[in-house]
């Protein structure tokens, strides 16, 4: 199944998001050989060219280090969380803050707030700080925007987002509890005027309550397509 013209959107659980277009693979938030709900048919890849990270959580930022030295992508991420994993023996990164455009695999990538927070704990118990958060706006050859909003609350300057990028999909998380449950994510969609949503972050493990039933009922007044995919399938 493809979306838009060639671009291909597969959903591997939770944020992580694995895009196919022109010919490159693109992965969104690296975090499959521990996530619990990702098939284990999607944990490998036969190439990886771009990596995206938004922020420093485990479950966000946790295979990123093994599966960025099997691959060698151009791994695109806050400044910190780039000088990190340098630190460790991975290649090819780009640091970079908000309101910064880089193009990786034809792709033009432009890092937006998020509201949130960013580190990593490592096996010692010490916490690592890397940066904010922030979420993405894609920009692909054919002109399609996708926006992952990376772990956030809503907030105000979400309507920037959508007034200056204008995206065509968006990506939010509804789980509730560490990010936006359905309540505020419906207020989000207001801010950002987008015409398609798909929502992320929720049904991993228990603490997340926010559910899809309860954010179609908060939405169902508003001119927006909500997409429901279950993990591990393709986006048409």
């Amino acid at each position: 199944m493809k979306l838009n013209n060639g671009i291909s959107l597969t959903w591997l659980g939770h944020a992580t998001f694995k895009i196919e277009v022109d010919g490159k693979t693109l992965l969104i938030d690296p975090w499959v050989n521990s996530n619990p709900v990702c098939p284990d048919e999607l944990k490998t890849f036969d190439a990886l060219d771009v990596m995206l990270i938004t922020h420093g959580h485990w479950d966000h930022v946790g295979d990123a280090v093994p599966i960025a030295k099997k691959h060698a992508p151009t791994v695109v991420a806050m400044i910190e969380i780039a000088k990190w994993l340098d630190n460790q023996g991975v290649e090819n990164t780009i640091g970079m803050n908000k309101g910064g455009t880089v193009t990786a695999g034809g792709v033009k990538a432009t890092m937006v707030t998020a509201n949130h927070s960013s580190s990593f704990t490592e096996e010692d118990g010490t916490i690592v700080y890397l940066g904010e958060p922030a979420g993405f706006v894609l920009e692909f050859t054919n002109g399609y925007k996708i926006y992952h909003a990376g772990d956030t609350n809503v907030f105000g300057d979400m309507q920037i987002i959508g007034e200056i990028y204008r995206p065509d999909l968006a990506l939010l998380p509804i789980g509730d509890h560490f990010t936006m449950g359905p309540r505020e994510a419906a207020y989000a969609v207001q801010l950002l005027n987008v015409p398609t949503i798909l929502p992320m972050h929720y049904g991993t493990f228990p603490l997340l309550t926010g559910t899809l039933e309860e954010f179609r009922k908060l939405t169902a007044s508003q001119d927006v397509e909500i997409v429901e995919l279950e993990v591990g399938e393709t986006l048409d």
